[in-house]
């Protein structure tokens, strides 16, 4: 029976747009995990980067197994260079030159990239102690964090929250909001989730089968700065208009995928289905939807013998990282849609995953 995914996705965009959390802790920076649990879907998170740490789903037998990449230890996500489940911030991906310029001034960031900078500098929201504003275990966590002015060289105060909920059978939402508090300010949120639907400790995903709702892509040059155009993916190794296995065409490029699409039907309103994820052995199906404009498509080409939960080993191709975000580099290219968030307005970034096995 076919799932009414479009009433039912604008009646959950409705209410985390609408979402405000009215409980508070006092000031905490202790670090530890948590757990949210709702029927078959459970999910273990840390305030460490405000990260998931596990993600329990059924298989197609009703089988439960973990689907994310992570780490058993707080240490290990104090030492991690893979961004495994963070929330990524307060400017994801990479800013060429690591500077940008706003209102005549040039802010200076950390080059931690090849002389850019990435995911936030060298201490980015995914490498802070965040605080729990409220959790209620079948029903959501909301972390909080108040980025200072002049951290990692971005300007202004700004007051950040990352509300994980889960939302009917197997649905889980996350809603992302910052509000600057005496700047302008670049923001450009992400969820950096590394997705196994055979399991996290089962292989590589190259058998998986991927379908992305992006026409383009914003190509990129040697160091991965986007040219600021936008290119056409027919005909291409990043066509994944229609399903294709992640593998079918991964030769044709340089061992990996690392590239942001420009999603179609996308807008900072209203929801729209970004990419759909299918394991061909477990039978698990994975949905995402959001409110975003690209989406960065990574096949952890990079990955390598990375000691993970449980005794595991992960290594290259052991994930697939489906972050939405803004375009990388906006801040320097005028052309693509803008990040800077002003005093007074709210930067909100919703995403909602459905899952599902047969």
């Amino acid at each position: 029976k076919p799932f009414s995914i479009m009433s039912k996705v604008s009646l959950l965009s409705y209410f985390l747009l609408g979402l405000v959390v009215l409980v508070h802790a006092k000031e905490n920076k202790k670090i530890d995990f948590y757990e949210l649990k709702r029927g078959d879907l459970r999910l273990n998170l840390t305030n460490y980067g405000a990260s998931i740490v596990s993600v329990f789903a059924p298989d197609k037998h009703g089988k439960l197994d973990d689907i994310v990449l992570g780490y058993d230890s707080i240490e290990s996500y104090e030492t991690d260079t893979c961004y495994f489940g963070a929330t990524i911030g307060r400017v994801a991906n990479r800013i060429g030159g690591a500077q940008f310029t706003l209102d005549g001034k040039t802010y200076k960031l950390p080059a931690n990239d090849h002389g850019n900078t990435l995911h936030g500098g060298t201490k980015g929201f995914g490498d802070n102690v965040w605080t729990v504003d409220y959790h209620k275990e079948d029903s959501h966590i909301t972390f909080a964090y108040n980025s200072s002015d002049g951290e990692q060289g971005f300007p202004g105060k700004l007051e950040v929250r990352v509300t994980y909920m889960l939302l009917e059978k197997r649905i889980l939402g996350v809603k992302m909001t910052a509000m600057p508090i005496d700047k302008p300010t670049p923001v450009n949120l992400a969820q950096h989730t590394y997705w196994n639907l055979r399991g996290h400790d089962s292989g590589d995903i190259l058998s998986h089968t991927v379908q992305i709702f992006g026409s383009n892509i914003t190509p990129v040059d040697d160091k991965l700065i986007p040219t600021g155009k936008l290119q056409p993916v027919a005909n291409t190794p990043y066509d994944f208009l229609t399903p294709k296995e992640v593998g079918s065409r991964i030769n044709d490029l340089p061992g990996l995928y690392d590239i942001n699409y420009a999603l179609d039907k996308s807008g900072q309103s209203h929801l729209s289905k970004n990419v759909v994820v299918r394991d061909p052995v477990s039978g698990r199906k994975m949905e995402l939807w959001s409110n975003q404009v690209g989406l960065q498509y990574y096949t952890s080409g990079m990955l390598g013998d990375t000691k993970g939960k449980n005794g595991a080993t992960y290594h290259k191709y052991g994930g697939i990282a489906l972050e939405t975000q803004g375009f990388p580099d906006s801040v320097n290219l005028p052309n693509f849609p803008s990040q800077i968030v002003k005093p007074g307005e709210t930067y909100k970034h919703i995403m909602v995953y459905r899952f599902t096995a047969n």
